[in-house]
């Protein structure tokens, strides 16, 4: 089973360096409503955008479950969660893996927040975070800011997993201040 992981890594990540320009759909725009959505977690119940209307949200896309750099990211917005909730902030992950990986994913790492199939990629696709390489698909690594009212507030295109979660809560901080980002 490890090598299936590794060999999935390898896919990844030779797909994110050959077909960096293959995303389909355009990127929405900061301080416009984000995109709607509505899809199933990990344990099968339905989430959508609306749901989460009077908080903030931050809606990463990911690559594929179990896998380093994905697994690096949930776990320091697991370990991170805490912090994130204080500052009135949720955290939804999104892949084209189905509900049971996910569950596995989130299970194996004790992931406390909701993880969307998008099994055919239009949420992605609706976010500009849709790699389409005719056979295989895959979210890229892109978050969305989203504030209470629904808009983005910031998007993050260019993702360090390691400090990702560390960057959004500083991005919050000042936000929630009255500052600006």
């Amino acid at each position: 089973m490890k090598w299936l992981a590794i060999v999935a890594a390898l896919i990844i990540f030779a797909a994110l360096l050959t077909a960096r320009a293959a995303r389909a759909g355009d990127l929405p725009e900061v301080g416009k409503p984000a995109p709607g959505f509505k899809l199933p977690d990990q344990h099968g119940r339905q989430h959508s955008l609306q749901d989460y209307r009077g908080k903030w949200l931050v809606l990463y896309f990911y690559p594929k479950d179990d896998t380093p750099g994905c697994t690096q990211e949930a776990c320091a917005f697991r370990d991170d969660l805490h912090q994130l909730t204080e500052l009135g902030a949720q955290v939804i992950g999104v892949s084209v893996d189905d509900s049971d990986s996910h569950a596995e994913f989130a299970k194996k790492y004790n992931l406390p927040f909701p993880l969307l199939a998008d099994k055919n990629g239009e949420v992605a696709a609706s976010y500009g975070a849709l790699l389409n390489l005719g056979i295989l698909k895959l979210a890229r690594r892109f978050t969305f800011l989203i504030d209470p009212q629904g808009n983005i507030k910031k998007d993050y295109l260019s993702v360090e997993t390691s400090r990702h979660s560390k960057e959004i809560i500083e991005d919050l901080k000042k936000l929630t201040a009255g500052g600006n980002i």
